[in-house]
């Protein structure tokens, strides 16, 4: 099994300041480096009704070491009764960014 060193973390929020709230919650907390927010249109099913809402998307670059206590930070501040919270490993980058995302993260 591969272990990855750095992650992307992305989350959505049905209100844009919301969204930038959290996204600087995150990188205050220093569990990201940056936070990406950007208008999505969301089609998904909910309580046995299909929904298309628009959303704002939000992407975290962080350490993989990084993504639980994200998460949990995610979770505590989201209004949603679920709220997607989805990692998917970075395997590869630019060797000056992933060094930039590691020194912006907390140790």
């Amino acid at each position: 099994m591969t272990t990855y060193e750095y992650a992307m973390v992305t989350t959505t929020h049905d209100i844009e300041d919301k969204a930038h709230a959290l996204a600087a919650a995150v990188i205050d907390s220093r569990l990201a480096a940056c936070a990406q927010v950007y208008p999505i249109a969301s089609v998904y099913r909910w309580e046995g009704k299909v929904a298309n809402e628009q959303e704002w998307r939000v992407d975290f670059k962080t350490r993989a070491d990084l993504v639980a206590d994200l998460t949990a930070l995610i979770k505590e501040r989201h209004d949603y009764d679920t709220p997607e919270v989805i990692a998917v490993p970075i395997f590869s980058g630019s060797p000056e960014y992933l060094t930039w995302i590691k020194d912006e993260t907390k140790s």
